[in-house]
Protein backbone atom coordinates (compact mmCIF):
# COMPACT_ATOMS: atom_id res chain seq x y z
CA UNK A 1 0.00 0.00 0.00
CA UNK A 2 0.80 3.81 -0.22
CA UNK A 3 3.22 5.24 2.46
CA UNK A 4 0.52 7.39 3.86
CA UNK A 5 -1.60 3.88 4.68
CA UNK A 6 1.18 2.08 5.85
CA UNK A 7 2.03 4.78 8.60
CA UNK A 8 -1.58 5.23 9.73
CA UNK A 9 -1.89 1.63 10.09
CA UNK A 10 1.45 1.32 11.63
CA UNK A 11 0.56 3.97 14.13
CA UNK A 12 -2.66 2.98 14.83
CA UNK A 13 -1.25 -0.63 15.99
CA UNK A 14 1.17 1.44 17.87
CA UNK A 15 -1.52 2.58 19.86
CA UNK A 16 -3.11 -1.00 20.16
CA UNK A 17 0.54 -2.29 22.05
CA UNK A 18 1.57 0.64 24.00
CA UNK A 19 -0.84 3.63 23.66
CA UNK A 20 -2.17 3.40 27.18
CA UNK A 21 1.42 3.25 28.99
CA UNK A 22 3.30 5.75 26.36
CA UNK A 23 0.36 8.05 24.89
CA UNK A 24 1.00 9.45 21.75
CA UNK A 25 4.77 8.40 21.16
CA UNK A 26 2.86 4.98 20.38
CA UNK A 27 1.74 6.05 17.29
CA UNK A 28 4.73 7.92 16.75
CA UNK A 29 6.76 4.68 16.75
CA UNK A 30 4.16 2.68 15.16
CA UNK A 31 3.96 5.07 12.07
CA UNK A 32 7.99 4.92 12.21
CA UNK A 33 7.61 0.72 12.06
CA UNK A 34 5.00 0.94 9.47
CA UNK A 35 7.65 2.63 7.24
CA UNK A 36 10.52 0.83 7.85
CA UNK A 37 10.04 -2.31 5.70
CA UNK A 38 9.38 -0.22 2.37
CA UNK A 39 13.28 1.01 2.74
CA UNK A 40 14.02 -1.60 0.19
CA UNK A 41 12.94 0.77 -2.30
CA UNK A 42 16.19 2.56 -2.01
CA UNK A 43 17.95 -1.03 -3.54
CA UNK A 44 17.33 0.99 -7.04
CA UNK A 45 20.31 3.14 -5.91
CA UNK A 46 22.49 0.18 -6.26
CA UNK A 47 21.17 -2.61 -8.18
CA UNK A 48 19.94 -3.03 -11.83
CA UNK A 49 16.05 -3.14 -12.68
CA UNK A 50 15.74 -6.69 -12.14
CA UNK A 51 16.83 -7.12 -9.13
CA UNK A 52 15.30 -4.05 -7.48
CA UNK A 53 11.92 -5.49 -8.72
CA UNK A 54 13.10 -9.03 -7.37
CA UNK A 55 14.45 -7.34 -3.78
CA UNK A 56 11.04 -5.26 -3.56
CA UNK A 57 8.64 -6.89 -0.85
CA UNK A 58 11.57 -9.18 0.06
CA UNK A 59 13.27 -9.71 3.04
CA UNK A 60 11.98 -6.36 4.91
CA UNK A 61 8.44 -7.71 4.24
CA UNK A 62 9.21 -10.97 6.13
CA UNK A 63 8.17 -12.40 9.31
CA UNK A 64 11.89 -13.20 9.53
CA UNK A 65 12.50 -9.32 9.41
CA UNK A 66 10.15 -8.78 12.05
CA UNK A 67 11.54 -11.15 14.10
CA UNK A 68 14.88 -9.88 13.94
CA UNK A 69 14.52 -6.49 13.93
CA UNK A 70 12.00 -6.22 15.95
CA UNK A 71 13.90 -7.48 19.27
CA UNK A 72 16.95 -4.63 18.41
CA UNK A 73 14.47 -1.68 17.18
CA UNK A 74 12.59 -2.19 20.86
CA UNK A 75 16.37 -2.29 22.56
CA UNK A 76 17.17 0.87 20.90
CA UNK A 77 14.29 2.44 22.24
CA UNK A 78 13.87 1.61 25.52
CA UNK A 79 17.94 2.84 26.28
CA UNK A 80 16.61 6.50 25.88
CA UNK A 81 12.98 6.54 25.90
CA UNK A 82 11.37 6.99 29.49
CA UNK A 83 9.69 3.99 29.36
CA UNK A 84 12.20 1.29 29.70
CA UNK A 85 9.90 -1.67 29.20
CA UNK A 86 11.86 -3.63 26.21
CA UNK A 87 9.62 -6.45 26.07
CA UNK A 88 6.69 -3.68 25.24
CA UNK A 89 8.76 -1.94 22.59
CA UNK A 90 9.80 -5.20 20.85
CA UNK A 91 6.49 -5.96 20.57
CA UNK A 92 5.05 -2.67 19.06
CA UNK A 93 8.10 -3.22 16.74
CA UNK A 94 7.36 -6.77 15.82
CA UNK A 95 3.20 -6.12 15.11
CA UNK A 96 4.39 -2.84 13.36
CA UNK A 97 6.76 -4.64 11.37
CA UNK A 98 4.52 -7.65 10.27
CA UNK A 99 1.16 -5.92 9.93
CA UNK A 100 2.72 -4.30 7.10
CA UNK A 101 3.25 -6.76 4.66
CA UNK A 102 -0.06 -8.58 5.69
CA UNK A 103 -1.81 -5.27 4.21
CA UNK A 104 0.51 -5.32 0.99
CA UNK A 105 -0.27 -8.93 0.41
CA UNK A 106 -3.70 -8.01 -0.76
CA UNK A 107 -2.31 -5.93 -3.52
CA UNK A 108 -1.34 -6.92 -6.70
CA UNK A 109 2.45 -6.97 -6.29
CA UNK A 110 2.00 -9.20 -2.93
CA UNK A 111 4.72 -10.04 -0.57
CA UNK A 112 7.26 -12.67 0.68
CA UNK A 113 5.91 -12.83 3.84
CA UNK A 114 7.86 -16.26 4.10
CA UNK A 115 10.98 -15.42 2.66
CA UNK A 116 13.87 -16.87 2.02
CA UNK A 117 10.72 -18.98 0.57
CA UNK A 118 10.95 -17.96 -3.38
CA UNK A 119 6.22 -17.04 -3.00
CA UNK A 120 4.95 -14.17 -3.24
CA UNK A 121 1.37 -13.91 -1.11
CA UNK A 122 -0.95 -11.45 -3.25
CA UNK A 123 -4.41 -12.06 -2.75
CA UNK A 124 -5.12 -8.88 -5.49
CA UNK A 125 -8.35 -7.84 -3.96
CA UNK A 126 -7.31 -3.87 -2.93
CA UNK A 127 -5.61 -1.21 -4.95
CA UNK A 128 -2.24 0.05 -3.58
CA UNK A 129 -4.31 3.85 -2.90
CA UNK A 130 -7.60 2.85 -2.18
CA UNK A 131 -9.53 6.13 -0.26
CA UNK A 132 -12.31 3.81 0.97
CA UNK A 133 -9.72 2.37 3.33
CA UNK A 134 -7.36 4.84 4.39
CA UNK A 135 -9.79 8.24 5.25
CA UNK A 136 -12.24 6.27 7.39
CA UNK A 137 -8.62 5.42 9.12
CA UNK A 138 -7.50 8.31 9.28
CA UNK A 139 -10.34 10.25 11.06
CA UNK A 140 -10.28 7.54 14.08
CA UNK A 141 -6.53 8.32 14.50
CA UNK A 142 -6.99 11.92 14.56
CA UNK A 143 -9.85 11.45 16.86
CA UNK A 144 -7.74 8.68 18.91
CA UNK A 145 -4.50 11.42 19.50
CA UNK A 146 -6.76 13.95 21.39
CA UNK A 147 -7.75 11.85 23.54
CA UNK A 148 -5.90 11.09 27.02
CA UNK A 149 -3.52 7.92 27.16
CA UNK A 150 -5.84 6.51 29.83
CA UNK A 151 -9.70 7.09 28.05
CA UNK A 152 -12.23 4.71 27.24
CA UNK A 153 -12.32 7.17 24.53
CA UNK A 154 -8.84 6.63 22.66
CA UNK A 155 -9.27 2.70 23.01
CA UNK A 156 -12.81 2.74 21.15
CA UNK A 157 -11.49 5.10 18.26
CA UNK A 158 -8.48 3.62 17.89
CA UNK A 159 -10.48 0.04 17.99
CA UNK A 160 -13.01 1.79 15.37
CA UNK A 161 -10.53 2.38 13.18
CA UNK A 162 -8.99 -0.84 12.92
CA UNK A 163 -12.24 -2.70 12.92
CA UNK A 164 -13.64 -1.01 9.92
CA UNK A 165 -10.44 -1.18 7.94
CA UNK A 166 -9.67 -4.71 7.95
CA UNK A 167 -13.37 -5.49 7.93
CA UNK A 168 -12.94 -3.44 4.48
CA UNK A 169 -10.36 -5.80 3.48
CA UNK A 170 -12.71 -8.87 4.34
CA UNK A 171 -14.91 -6.87 2.09
CA UNK A 172 -13.03 -6.58 -0.94
CA UNK A 173 -11.85 -10.69 -0.76
CA UNK A 174 -16.07 -11.06 -1.38
CA UNK A 175 -15.76 -8.24 -4.28
CA UNK A 176 -13.55 -10.11 -5.74
CA UNK A 177 -14.80 -13.21 -6.07
CA UNK A 178 -18.12 -11.56 -7.06
CA UNK A 179 -15.76 -9.94 -10.15
CA UNK A 180 -14.03 -13.22 -10.73
CA UNK A 181 -17.66 -14.98 -11.19
CA UNK A 182 -18.73 -12.11 -13.86
CA UNK A 183 -15.39 -12.55 -15.57
CA UNK A 184 -16.32 -16.20 -15.67
CA UNK A 185 -19.36 -16.44 -17.21
CA UNK A 186 -18.91 -14.35 -19.79
CA UNK A 187 -15.52 -16.47 -21.04
CA UNK A 188 -18.55 -19.64 -20.92
CA UNK A 189 -21.22 -17.34 -22.73
CA UNK A 190 -18.42 -16.47 -25.14
CA UNK A 191 -17.23 -19.62 -25.55
CA UNK A 192 -13.75 -18.75 -25.04
CA UNK A 193 -11.53 -21.47 -24.15
CA UNK A 194 -8.70 -20.23 -21.61
CA UNK A 195 -6.01 -21.61 -19.06
CA UNK A 196 -6.42 -19.28 -16.30
CA UNK A 197 -7.46 -15.84 -14.89
CA UNK A 198 -5.76 -13.20 -12.71
CA UNK A 199 -8.02 -10.19 -11.60
CA UNK A 200 -7.51 -7.35 -10.02
CA UNK A 201 -9.14 -4.09 -8.76
CA UNK A 202 -8.89 -0.86 -10.70
CA UNK A 203 -6.82 2.09 -9.38
CA UNK A 204 -8.75 3.97 -6.20
CA UNK A 205 -11.62 1.81 -6.34
CA UNK A 206 -12.92 -1.91 -5.84
CA UNK A 207 -16.22 -1.08 -7.90
CA UNK A 208 -14.25 -1.50 -10.91
CA UNK A 209 -12.32 -4.34 -11.96
CA UNK A 210 -10.12 -5.93 -14.49
CA UNK A 211 -9.30 -9.74 -16.03
CA UNK A 212 -6.29 -11.07 -17.76
CA UNK A 213 -7.14 -14.22 -19.45
CA UNK A 214 -4.47 -16.67 -20.44
CA UNK A 215 -5.51 -18.53 -23.70
CA UNK A 216 -3.10 -20.38 -26.08
CA UNK A 217 -1.47 -17.30 -27.31
CA UNK A 218 -2.97 -14.33 -26.65
CA UNK A 219 -4.30 -13.15 -23.42
CA UNK A 220 -7.61 -10.90 -22.92
CA UNK A 221 -7.93 -8.25 -21.09
CA UNK A 222 -11.07 -7.10 -19.71
CA UNK A 223 -12.99 -4.55 -17.41
CA UNK A 224 -16.40 -5.28 -15.42
CA UNK A 225 -18.33 -2.29 -12.95
CA UNK A 226 -20.62 -3.58 -10.45
CA UNK A 227 -22.94 -0.90 -12.66
CA UNK A 228 -22.44 -2.42 -15.76
CA UNK A 229 -25.90 -3.25 -17.58
CA UNK A 230 -24.26 -4.99 -20.93
CA UNK A 231 -21.66 -7.89 -21.41
CA UNK A 232 -18.06 -8.02 -20.87
CA UNK A 233 -15.96 -7.68 -23.92
CA UNK A 234 -12.41 -8.38 -24.27
CA UNK A 235 -9.66 -7.29 -26.14
CA UNK A 236 -7.01 -9.40 -27.07
CA UNK A 237 -2.98 -8.82 -26.95
CA UNK A 238 -0.91 -12.14 -28.43
CA UNK A 239 1.39 -12.82 -26.68
CA UNK A 240 4.24 -12.75 -29.22
CA UNK A 241 6.84 -14.06 -26.52
CA UNK A 242 8.74 -15.86 -30.49
CA UNK A 243 10.02 -12.00 -30.40
CA UNK A 244 12.19 -13.01 -27.79
CA UNK A 245 14.31 -15.16 -29.63
CA UNK A 246 17.59 -16.45 -28.30
CA UNK A 247 17.01 -13.50 -25.54
CA UNK A 248 14.59 -15.87 -24.25
CA UNK A 249 17.59 -17.73 -22.74
CA UNK A 250 18.80 -14.80 -21.15
CA UNK A 251 19.28 -14.58 -17.13
CA UNK A 252 17.61 -11.52 -16.73
CA UNK A 253 14.65 -12.11 -18.90
CA UNK A 254 14.41 -15.36 -17.42
CA UNK A 255 14.50 -13.91 -14.17
CA UNK A 256 12.16 -11.30 -15.34
CA UNK A 257 9.27 -13.77 -16.52
CA UNK A 258 9.60 -15.57 -13.06
CA UNK A 259 8.80 -11.62 -11.75
CA UNK A 260 5.78 -11.86 -13.85
CA UNK A 261 4.53 -15.04 -13.18
CA UNK A 262 4.24 -15.54 -16.92
CA UNK A 263 1.86 -12.88 -17.53
CA UNK A 264 3.99 -10.76 -20.13
CA UNK A 265 3.77 -10.01 -23.88
CA UNK A 266 6.50 -8.92 -26.27
CA UNK A 267 5.89 -5.91 -28.43
CA UNK A 268 8.17 -4.87 -30.87
CA UNK A 269 8.38 -1.58 -33.00
CA UNK A 270 11.01 -0.33 -35.20
CA UNK A 271 13.11 0.52 -32.63
CA UNK A 272 12.28 -0.93 -29.77
CA UNK A 273 12.12 -4.63 -27.69
CA UNK A 274 9.43 -4.51 -24.89
CA UNK A 275 8.73 -6.64 -22.04
CA UNK A 276 5.21 -5.58 -20.96
CA UNK A 277 4.51 -7.17 -17.90
CA UNK A 278 0.38 -7.28 -17.64
CA UNK A 279 -0.30 -7.69 -13.82
CA UNK A 280 -0.71 -4.05 -13.35
CA UNK A 281 -2.86 -3.34 -16.64
CA UNK A 282 -2.71 -0.03 -18.93
CA UNK A 283 -2.36 3.42 -18.66
CA UNK A 284 -4.77 3.99 -21.38
CA UNK A 285 -8.34 2.39 -21.75
CA UNK A 286 -8.17 2.86 -25.39
CA UNK A 287 -8.51 -0.35 -27.66
CA UNK A 288 -5.43 -1.68 -28.74
CA UNK A 289 -3.56 0.30 -26.46
CA UNK A 290 0.45 -0.63 -25.57
CA UNK A 291 1.38 1.55 -22.88
CA UNK A 292 1.67 -0.69 -19.79
CA UNK A 293 2.09 0.42 -16.60
CA UNK A 294 5.17 -1.31 -15.90
CA UNK A 295 6.88 -1.59 -19.71
CA UNK A 296 10.28 -2.20 -19.84
CA UNK A 297 12.79 -1.64 -23.01
CA UNK A 298 15.32 -5.11 -23.58
CA UNK A 299 18.52 -3.96 -24.65
CA UNK A 300 21.52 -6.01 -25.90
CA UNK A 301 25.22 -5.23 -26.11
CA UNK A 302 27.12 -6.93 -28.75
CA UNK A 303 28.94 -9.22 -26.42
CA UNK A 304 24.81 -10.33 -25.69
CA UNK A 305 24.77 -8.90 -22.30
CA UNK A 306 21.13 -8.01 -21.38
CA UNK A 307 19.83 -4.90 -19.93
CA UNK A 308 15.76 -4.14 -19.37
CA UNK A 309 14.95 -0.11 -19.05
CA UNK A 310 11.79 0.78 -17.31
CA UNK A 311 9.90 3.21 -19.32
CA UNK A 312 8.84 6.69 -18.23
CA UNK A 313 5.05 7.46 -17.71
CA UNK A 314 3.46 10.18 -18.61
CA UNK A 315 2.14 12.38 -16.04
CA UNK A 316 -0.88 13.14 -19.23
CA UNK A 317 -1.52 9.64 -19.70
CA UNK A 318 -2.18 9.01 -15.76
CA UNK A 319 -4.12 11.76 -15.36
CA UNK A 320 -6.48 10.86 -18.50
CA UNK A 321 -6.50 6.91 -17.31
CA UNK A 322 -8.04 8.63 -14.43
CA UNK A 323 -11.19 10.34 -16.45
CA UNK A 324 -11.59 7.17 -18.46
CA UNK A 325 -11.65 4.84 -14.88
CA UNK A 326 -14.45 7.49 -13.90
CA UNK A 327 -16.43 7.07 -16.74
CA UNK A 328 -16.21 3.34 -16.73
CA UNK A 329 -17.07 2.61 -13.12
CA UNK A 330 -20.39 4.14 -13.83
CA UNK A 331 -21.10 1.13 -16.36
CA UNK A 332 -20.53 0.04 -20.19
Amino acid sequence: MDSLTQIILGAAVGEAVLGKKVGNKAMLYGAIAGTIPDLDVFAALFTDTVTTLEIHRGFSHSILFSLIFAPLCGWLVSRYERYKDFKGWAWLFFWGFVTHPLLDAFTTWGTQLFWPLDTRLAFKSIFVIDPLYTIPFLIFLILTMFQEKTSRKRRLFNNTGLIISSSYLVLTLFLKWMAFSKFESALKDQNIVYKQIDTRPAPLTTILWSANIETEDAYLLGYYSFFDSQPITFDVYKKNHNLLGDLANAEKIKRMVTISKGWYTIHKTEDQLLFNDLRFGLLSMNKGAQNFVFQYEILADADGKVQLVEQEKSPRDGKKLMGDLWTRIKGN
